[in-house]
């Protein structure tokens, strides 16, 4: 229910990714104070404030950037349009068509499908709209469901920093726990692709942690 509501505005590819980065920001800094701190110096409400506020500001800097980006990206297609329209030459428009649409990543096709597809494109094109794009309602709920999300995967960090009275075993925990959030979010991933999803799972995990090491390692 909920991952249908969430992707009824966004993208599964840009809800999962959201979801990691924020993992990954989070276990960066509770990976960070676990290996660079001593256990004595360890402020565990301290390091739980500073997870979620930073948790919820990068979601906040990732809302903004996902509203600029849509406007810039539909205006940019109002621009192609405007270029089809002003053109006589068919030739140059059907080339900013396949420019445009070029159809790499998707699935084989057949030439001829693929050249049906552009000129269907292309008839359609002529004759769309040219008004500049401006930013809907669902473009505002998208945005907030990118900052809930990545403001939600602080929880399993902070959750034990403030419920358990050693510092250091809910560090290890947080860490564990997320980890395996790490995991999962693979797991899930994979059911999208049709790929193996104990693997594609590990694999998440294991990049996860790379990505953490690294950055700890560049003082992030």
């Amino acid at each position: 229910m909920i991952a249908r509501f969430v992707h009824r505005y966004l993208d599964p590819s840009e809800s999962l990714l959201e979801i990691l980065f924020g993992l990954i920001m989070a276990l960066t800094m509770t990976a960070g104070a676990r290996l660079l701190q001593e256990r004595t110096e360890i402020n565990a409400i301290e390091l739980a404030l500073g997870l979620a506020g930073c948790n919820v500001a990068w979601g906040l800097i990732d809302a903004v950037f996902y509203l600029f980006g849509t406007k810039f990206n539909r205006n940019r297609r109002v621009q192609l349009v405007r270029r089809l329209q002003a053109t006589q030459d068919k030739a140059e428009a059907f080339a900013l068509i396949q420019d445009e649409f070029g159809l790499e990543g998707e699935p084989p096709m057949r030439e001829q499908d693929r050249l049906a597809f552009h000129q269907s494109l292309l008839e359609m094109l002529r004759h769309a709209g040219t008004a500049r794009a401006h930013l809907h309602v669902d473009d505002y709920v998208a945005a907030g469901l990118v900052l809930v999300l990545v403001s939600l995967t602080a929880v399993p960090g902070v959750l034990p920093l403030l419920l358990l009275d050693d510092p250091h075993l809910g560090l290890r925990i947080a860490n564990a726990g997320q980890l395996l959030l790490l995991f999962l979010i693979g797991f899930g991933w994979a059911s999208y692709t049709g790929a193996p999803r104990l693997r594609t799972g590990a694999l998440i995990a294991l990049l996860g942690v790379v990505l953490v090491l690294i950055s700890v390692a560049l003082g992030g």
